[in-house]
């Protein structure tokens, strides 16, 4: 039998957090090995781990992964969170990019200076609510299913899912309008897989915060 996937990343979220989402939603029990300083990085550099010198990195299946979509993509395909046809695949793709989009945003919010913060937050919050969340709540209403995609869960709906907590943590009233959206956030929170992972003492991590973000500027050196 395989053994667990390694994930390779510092004790943070960062761009390994959906990849924990999708592996925990899938039931995929995984391990981690932190990055805690710049040896732990180097050595990986240093052995050839790491394809583009960059992390996140996961060990899963004989392969060593980096790039995260490369990474979803496959963990997707391998426990069938992906569609069933080549057309699901790119609304599934459309719909994550989109995801991604606005992940990006949060995901760098820690970096941004402090006098640049409140406007960063405005522009996330007038984004959301006025580009991203209503066009997943279109698709929802337009084919009245439970999921976003063949009315079946994948990684598109989970992805999703994760990019809604993240909003709830920055402000809890940006879903108010979009009762789909919560809908398939209460049905995805309440699959037990991801009830597991939602629980305190999971492999889940907290938002970034300024110690973390210390942490993980001592790693990268940024």
């Amino acid at each position: 039998m395989a053994g667990k996937p390694i994930l390779h990343y510092f004790n943070g979220r960062g761009r390994m957090e959906c990849i924990r989402w999708l592996l925990a939603a899938a039931g995929v029990e995984f391990e981690e090995k932190f990055i805690e300083n710049p040896n732990d990085l180097n050595k990986l550099k240093n052995d050839g781990s790491l394809l583009f010198q960059q992390v996140p990195m996961v060990e899963i299946d004989g392969m060593k992964l980096v790039q995260t979509r490369a990474i979803l993509n496959y963990i997707a395909t391998k426990y069938n969170l992906y569609g069933k046809d080549a057309k699901e695949r790119a609304l599934m793709d459309m719909y994550t990019e989109g995801v991604a989009d606005l992940g990006e945003m949060i995901l760098l919010l820690p970096l941004c200076p402090p006098d640049e913060k409140d406007a960063k937050v405005a522009s996330i919050k007038e984004k959301s609510t006025n580009r991203y969340l209503p066009a997943f709540e279109k698709v929802l209403k337009s084919h009245g299913q439970d999921y976003l995609v063949g009315n079946k869960l994948s990684r598109a709906d989970i992805q999703l899912v994760e990019l809604l907590y993240c909003l709830e943590e920055l402000d809890p009233s940006l879903l108010a309008n979009f009762p789909l959206l919560k809908a398939l956030k209460t049905r995805v929170s309440n699959l037990p897989t991801v009830k597991k992972f939602l629980q305190p003492g999971s492999q889940r991590k907290p938002p970034t915060d300024e110690k973390k973000l210390e942490e993980a500027r001592k790693v990268f050196k940024f």
